[in-house]
Formats: C-alpha cells, sequence, structure tokens
C-alpha cells in the first residue's frame, strides 16, 4: 500500500508534466504519452522508499516511462503484425490537429534513430546533464554527446531548429521553468 506523502506528491507534481512532454516527443502521441506517464508515476508510488534514496528519482522515473514507451510499440507492432496474417483492417484514426511547426519538429524527431531520439529528448526537454543522460542510457557520457550531435544535425540538416529553439521550446513545453 502506498501511503500519501507531501514529499510523494510534490515528486509527481513535478514530474507529471515532465514526462508527458517527454514521452509526447519520444512516442510523437500526447494520449500515449500521458498513458505512459501515469503508469511510470504508478511504478514510483509503489517503490517511493527505494525511489526516493536514489540518486536522481527523476532520472528513474523517466527511465522507466522510456521503457515503457518501448514496450507499448513492440506490443503494438506485434499486434499489427497478428492482425496482417488474420486479414483484418487496421483501425487508423488521425491525430489531433496540432500547429504545422510543432507536427513538422515532432514528426522529425520521431524519425531520428531511437539512441538518437532518447539523448536529444532527455538533454533538452527533460534538461539532465550529460552524466545522468549517460547512466539512463547506460552509456559512456561520449556516446550521449554524440547522438545528441547527430540528432541536433539532422534536425538542422532538415531546417528545423537551433540548439536555441529546441532550449526555447524544452522551456515553454515546461511551463517556462
Amino acid at each position: 500500500m502506498v501511503t500519501r506523502t507531501p514529499e510523494l506528491t510534490g515528486f509527481c507534481r513535478e514530474a507529471w508534466p515532465r514526462l508527458v512532454g517527454a514521452l509526447s516527443l519520444y512516442t510523437g502521441d500526447r494520449h500515449v504519452a500521458e498513458e505512459l506517464s501515469q503508469e511510470a508515476l504508478v511504478r514510483v508510488c509503489e517503490r517511493w522508499t527505494e525511489v526516493r534514496a536514489m540518486e536522481s528519482p527523476m532520472g528513474w522515473a523517466h527511465r522507466v516511462g522510456f521503457n515503457l514507451a518501448s514496450s507499448h510499440y513492440r506490443r503494438r507492432g506485434a499486434e499489427r503484425r497478428a492482425r496482417q496474417r488474420l486479414g483484418a483492417v487496421v483501425d487508423v484514426t488521425a491525430p489531433p490537429v496540432e500547429a504545422a511547426d510543432a507536427l513538422a519538429l515532432r514528426n522529425a524527431v520521431a524519425a531520428l534513430p531511437e539512441s538518437q531520439r532518447r539523448a536529444l529528448v532527455l538533454r533538452y526537454y527533460v534538461d539532465l546533464p550529460v552524466a545522468d543522460v549517460a547512466l539512463l542510457m547506460d552509456c559512456p557520457e561520449n556516446t550521449v554527446k554524440t547522438h545528441t550531435r547527430r540528432a541536433i544535425e539532422s534536425l538542422r540538416g532538415a531546417g528545423l531548429t537551433t540548439d536555441d529553439e529546441l532550449r526555447t521550446e524544452s522551456k515553454e513545453m515546461h511551463g517556462g521553468e
């Protein structure tokens, strides 16, 4: 049983918008991001005694969220393949209407290789230091820097963004934090 404490409540209030934002960028779907964020916070609550003692509770919550996203898309792919084998028609609903620039950036981020996308979102949206991203991604800091640099080069090559725009968008999505 989870005992509600002011510390846990405060953590969840701080983590919620950051998780939803990061997972929205990562998955390209805000509704999926909200579901994954809820599940990640449920797991934080279930293990709060352990999580609060960790070096980076926020980092752990994001790792759980990203792992849940990976599992979500693996399951979705398996379901799609099963439907195709059975000859079922897959119902694809249109995504909600968004501003063209935001949609273009979100699509470009979603098209990045998984490691670059993860590094970019954790670095610029979640605003974690390189060392924390390396810990979350279980790789050396230089690898994080390389993934981030390549992701930014891809976005620049598509004419979508600069470093300043990434930081500004991150701050706006955080509510000016």
